[in-house]
């Protein structure tokens, strides 16, 4: 067993814990929120997937086979909006509300109350969404983008898509509250000795993340609100540079939303790799530094998205969007600077971490591509972009939560996943990603184009879609053993104990899982590090 504090019920269990339906949907509890907020996450995530299967079944041959045309549109757009405003982007401020407070050593996240309102909207607004597919066009043609006038009345009619609105509308203010308290806790209520220089580097991933959510998710409610006035009345983007501007608007918001779902990830696979190797995190001011460069150009770069449009000034973009590289490649030196020297342990978490690093490597540097106005031209609005952020979002992002999930499920149930269902998990999980996304590249490069639901038998993209749509089933698989492995391990549960990785931050130095207001003691804190520095000294080379 680790560094800990006193053990037995009575630390685990002070406090308030009332059972009962009214404490489940009101507890004040920044774990059990954080708890349903993953939850809910899971369930649309399995939603979503059923809907990606059957997009792919039916992309696995040329023809009509499963759905129409307008069916198929329908599920493109709920499966987009699904993984983004339901799944990747609640989950990435979940691991926020449950280990914030724990990581700075606080008893509780500033303004409870307010993260279970913003929990509750959150699925409020999935529900209105959904509630979609009950009218005659659903949420239409417009994908998650819903670009205009693909999301115009005209294009669009019925009141799906108006439900589309008002839910992602409903979601992004329960993103920007709970993401407000998050900010607060980490600048209001840090323990005594926890400097801004000696956060976690996890806990610095949400600082950038929370601060992008508050400064751009507003803005994309004003786009949204704005073209729902527009389809009610007209008069908003009905006009000949109407598209462009919501596409400014969107934009500006879209691209940071790529590093809410990605930096929150980055730190868990930070705080992984950092304890499996049992190494002291490596370059830590640099990468302070370039979490906030990183966070400040994630605004400057929006328009990269728009250059086949001819409207913006594409040096300019391309330049900013580049440059983005830099501050990605000292995060990426950071890390496996921290492995070189180490002694490394290859359990599940640590796969997953790997897994991210390196998929991840594969979805960035085809964002460079992207960043390229003369090759955007070619392979805009082609499997080339699809791919592209998938091998971000599902071959990255996904793959550092579940990093999260093995790292942290000792903590929150005080109980072990089982290693052999785990590695089955990362292998069919890694195996399945890769059938499916890189395809898509080929694909994209020979020309087709996203958002289709058929193609011609002799346009040569049945090969690619074949694979792509085994890999996707490969995926299912795997998912499926994940779930096993929850209920496994949940009914016959092998004790964790308080600290059975070693950790390096404050949640490891209390019980498993830990009680209503977090702490009775703590260490002292001298680094980013405080039990890595119990435990071997504060001399230790970092």
């Amino acid at each position: 067993m680790g560094v800990g504090v006193e053990t037995g019920t009575a630390t685990a269990t002070f406090g308030d814990r009332r059972r009962g339906l009214l404490a489940w949907i009101a507890t004040t509890d920044h774990k059990r929120i954080a708890l349903r907020m993953l939850a809910v996450s899971f369930a649309f995530f399995l939603a979503g997937g059923v809907l990606a299967l059957l997009m792919r079944s039916e992309l696995a041959d040329p023809g009509l086979q499963l759905v129409s045309r307008d069916t198929y549109n329908q599920l493109f757009t709920m499966h987009g909006s699904t993984m983004i405003f339901l799944v990747l982007f609640p989950a990435a401020l979940a691991l926020g509300v449950y280990m914030v407070p724990l990581q700075v050593g606080a008893a509780e996240i500033a303004g409870p109350r307010l993260t279970l309102l913003g929990h509750w909207l959150i699925v409020a607004g999935g529900l209105t969404m959904y509630s979609g597919f009950l009218t005659d066009h659903g949420a239409g043609k417009a994908g998650w983008t819903a670009y205009y006038p693909l999301s115009g009345d005209s294009a669009t009619p019925g009141p799906g898509m108006d439900l589309w609105l008002i839910g992602v509308i409903i979601v992004g203010l329960g993103c920007t509250i709970v993401g407000a308290t998050i900010l607060a806790t980490i600048i209001r209520h840090r323990a005594p000795g926890m400097t801004m220089l000696r956060l976690p580097v996890f806990s610095w991933t949400m600082l950038a993340t929370v601060l992008m959510v508050v400064m751009t998710v507003p803005v994309l409610a004003v786009g949204l609100a704005l073209l729902f006035v527009d389809r009610q009345s007209g008069g908003i983007y009905d006009s000949p540079g109407g598209p462009i501007a919501y596409q400014n608007l969107f934009w500006f918001f879209g691209h940071p939303a790529v590093y809410v779902m990605f930096f929150p990830f980055l730190g868990v696979v930070a705080d992984v790799v950092a304890t499996f190797s049992r190494r002291k995190f490596f370059g830590y001011s640099a990468m302070a530094l370039a979490l906030i460069a990183f966070t400040g150009l994630s605004m400057s770069v929006w328009a990269h998205h728009m250059f086949a449009t001819g409207q913006v000034p594409n040096q300019y973009f391309s330049l900013t969007s580049t440059a983005l590289v830099v501050a990605a490649g000292i995060e990426y030196f950071d890390v496996i600077g921290t492995m070189i020297g180490g002694s490394i342990l290859l359990r599940t978490p640590m796969l997953f971490a790997l897994g991210f690093l390196l998929q991840f490597l594969i979805g960035g540097l085809t964002g460079v591509i992207v960043a390229s106005p003369p090759i955007d031209y070619h392979v805009h609005d082609s499997y080339f972009v699809v791919a592209h952020f998938h091998y971000t979002l599902f071959a990255g992002s996904l793959f550092g939560l579940f990093a999260g999930v093995y790292y942290w499920f000792p903590k929150v149930t005080g109980a072990m996943l089982r290693e052999s269902l785990g590695k089955l998990h990362f292998w069919l999980m890694a195996v399945g990603a890769n059938l499916t996304f890189f395809p898509m590249f080929l694909l994209g490069q020979d020309g087709m184009p996203r958002r289709i639901a058929d193609y011609s038998p002799e346009a040569g993209f049945t090969g690619e879609n074949r694979i792509a749509t085994l890999g996707a089933f490969v995926i299912a698989l795997g998912i499926a053993v994940f779930i096993w492995n929850l209920v496994v391990s949940l009914r016959d549960r092998e004790p964790a104990g308080d600290d059975p990785w070693e950790g390096h931050s404050l949640e490891w130095f209390t019980t498993s899982p830990p009680p209503r207001h977090n702490f009775r003691s703590l260490p002292p804190i001298r680094s980013f590090a405080p039990l890595f520095d119990l435990r071997y000294g504060e001399r230790q080379r970092e």
